[in-house]
């Protein structure tokens, strides 16, 4: 076990759950984000070694000062708790459905970071990744690309990526100075319970947690501001 420690929200299950539990086997503590303690603790207890529950619901402003405030230093932070209510294209998709989006996939990735930057700031090398998606790519939104056909739905979803996306330069470019490493992963389409498509999807959500793991353990002379793929192929914006 090392001294450095990681909290990746939305770890209770899915992408997040694999790169919580590749942290830990790297000797990291880390704190297993989840929104219902009961589903956490059986993360917790499933990951195993270094593991620590942390009930943390990214879109409660009290919760996540609580939670921040166990947190003495963080060397790790895995913005990766995201929701996709539906797969309806822009027209179909009522305003609602775009705020609750963006509460969780954008405005709780902010509230989180800010609230977690003191104890990110306590450590020798920060490293802030934030889960985005590929369908978040304007480029490949508009081009032939390697993952998706343009013109697919989940307005709500891809648009709330995309607004991570900018934030995740914004961030990079204002925390350089102090050490930071802040990139966007696309981990891909993978068999998790994020809408129905992922979940007929037979991508091994394991396997996008190791692009996670690369960003999250950047050597000093990594990137930062970059958008990458799983296997660490550049993403374009």
């Amino acid at each position: 076990m090392n001294e450095r420690t990681a909290l990746v929200t939305g770890a209770n299950k899915g992408i997040g759950k694999h790169i919580a539990r590749l942290l830990a086997a790297e000797g990291l503590t880390v704190y297993v984000g989840s929104r219902d303690p009961g589903r956490g603790q059986r993360a917790v207890e499933e990951i195993g070694a270094g593991a620590r529950l942390l009930v943390l619901d990214v879109t409660d402003p009290d919760g996540i000062a609580q939670a921040a405030a166990q947190v003495d230093r963080l060397d790790v932070l895995i913005n990766n708790a995201g929701v996709s209510p539906s797969l309806a294209p822009p027209a179909d998709t009522g305003v609602e459905e775009y705020r609750r989006t963006y509460e969780t996939n954008v405005f709780g990735a902010v509230a989180v970071t800010n609230a977690f930057l003191p104890a990110l700031r306590r450590s020798p090398r920060p490293r802030i990744v934030n889960i985005s998606s590929g369908t978040a790519s304007l480029t490949w939104s508009t081009t032939p690309n390697p993952q998706f056909t343009p013109g697919s739905g989940a307005a709500a979803y891809r648009s709330s990526k995309a607004a991570l996306n900018a934030l995740t330069v914004l961030y990079a470019q204002t925390l350089a100075e102090d050490g930071f490493k802040v990139n966007a992963l696309a981990p891909g389409l993978r068999a998790t319970d994020l809408n129905p498509r992922a979940a007929a999807a037979g991508g091994d959500p394991a396997e996008a947690a190791q692009g996670a793991l690369r960003l999250a353990l950047l050597p000093d002379d990594g990137p930062t501001g970059g958008f990458f793929s799983w296997d660490g192929t550049p993403v374009p914006w």
